[in-house]
């Protein structure tokens, strides 16, 4: 199994994300886009958690997704294929959706993506390690105190944690035990149980998930 790590930006470096409806959208589409079949209708977003739950099964899905985060102008993924081609042919899909919804809601035209979507191949095991962590803490951007997350610098580790549990736009959550949007993800990676990447994923974060309060990790 091969994964990419998968990122696209607003055009300018815009937002393409303006309210959770936006962001909804876009997690919908990682399941309608997901299977061979042309998409019939790139506009449509689901009103409920539990039509999008129920919507779809894991067959026929083209490719599967590991990670992923949806910051304010720009999206992250963790992907493999599950049939040639699935990975370019899940994407063109995927982008070409969002746009067409985007451009359709605030009736503007033109380019919404920022040139062709970068696909950079996980080729290391220190990358694999690396790459789940950087993910899912994109969103320390947004709170004061944590923005020097990538020099591994989060301020207060205890308030970090609380800050990404509460922010539903990625699967820190469910890599967390706690259940967002599960039927998107395949979480398991070479046969390892996701209790494996919560623990690096606290490690990292210079947690110690066994010592810190339930209430704490289950908020």
């Amino acid at each position: 199994m091969e994964l990419y790590h998968v990122l696209n930006r607003g055009v300018e470096k815009r937002d393409i994300f303006m309210d959770d409806r936006d962001r909804f959208r876009f997690v919908h589409g990682l399941l309608l886009f997901n299977t061979p079949k042309p998409a019939n209708n790139t506009t449509y977003l689901l009103e409920s958690d539990n039509d999008f739950v129920n919507r779809y099964s894991n067959s026929g899905r083209i490719v599967d997704i590991h990670t992923w985060c949806i910051m304010k102008n720009h999206y992250h993924l963790l992907l493999s294929e599950r049939i040639e081609g699935g990975l370019t042919l899940f994407l063109r899909k995927l982008n070409i959706g969002y746009a067409n919804y985007f451009n359709e809601k605030y009736r503007r035209s033109g380019s919404l993506f920022q040139g062709r979507t970068k696909k950079i191949l996980v080729n290391s095991d220190a990358y694999f390690m690396h790459i789940l962590n950087y993910v899912h803490f994109n969103p320390l951007d947004y709170l004061t105190g944590a923005r020097n997350w990538r020099q591994r610098s989060l301020g207060k580790p205890p308030r970090a944690h609380e800050y990404l549990m509460k922010y539903r736009w990625s699967s820190y959550r469910d890599y967390c035990g706690q259940k967002n949007f599960p039927s998107l993800l395949t979480t398991e990676l070479f046969g390892e149980k996701p209790e494996k990447f919560k623990k690096h994923i606290f490690d990292y974060s210079g947690l110690n998930h066994e010592k810190m309060p339930v209430q704490l990790l289950l908020e």
